[in-house]
């Protein structure tokens, strides 16, 4: 072993305990990491949206995935664009049960966003039969998103593959340049997630 390999050997054995922990902790670093995919799109024009699954190892702390879920929620209907007259009334009344919702306390009743989202998933169930499969079509996608959250929310799925799956829908845009993926408004969404992630983080810690 050379000088060097045997220096860094070393240091690797006796590093602090506690450190090492903070290492292999779950999402360690995963705001350098959504930062690094930021870059990469101000260089390339375009990322690879399954960049996000980063986030799976992170969304395995208990409560974070409910919690992103009305985060998203809220997020989006700030960004509401033009839609049917059905449409804005569902997000006018999602806007009113979200208004003064804190995004890290289960405030919101529960009967009432288990109906929301039944609703939502109602409104938008129309199926398109492909060869070998059947999709769903979004006409609004602000409404599935809200949709989304509050599934995250109301525990209907909660596992860390649904976090990323939200997440990925959310930071997702067509340009046709690159096709769908992660670009120009994506840098935006995937900054509010690092904002999210830093917020809980911060909650989570000891001395919170």
């Amino acid at each position: 072993m050379s000088r060097l390999n045997q220096v860094r050997e070393e240091m690797r054995l006796t590093k602090d305990p506690a450190a090492q922990r903070s290492d292999r902790a779950p999402g360690a670093d995963i705001s350098r990491k959504l930062q690094k995919i930021i870059a990469d799109i101000h260089e390339c024009g375009h990322a690879s949206v399954t960049r996000l699954t980063v986030l799976k190892k992170w969304f395995e702390i208990p409560d974070r995935v409910p919690f992103f879920g009305v985060s998203i929620a809220k997020q989006t209907l700030k960004q509401v664009g033009k839609a049917t007259k059905e449409a804005v009334e569902l997000l006018h009344e999602a806007s009113e049960m979200l208004a003064d919702v804190d995004v890290f306390d289960r405030n919101i009743p529960r009967n009432d966003a288990i109906s929301l989202h039944a609703r939502l998933k109602s409104f938008q169930n129309e199926r398109r039969e492909l060869k070998w499969t059947s999709v769903r079509v979004i006409h609004n996608e602000s409404l599935f998103l809200v949709e989304g959250g509050l599934r995250l929310y109301i525990g209907h799925c909660i596992s860390p593959a649904a976090g990323y799956r939200l997440a990925a829908s959310y930071c997702e845009h067509y340009d046709p340049r690159y096709g769908s993926g992660l670009n120009g408004p994506s840098v935006n969404r995937i900054e509010e997630i690092i904002g999210f992630v830093r917020a809980i983080e911060a909650r989570e810690r000891p001395d919170k």
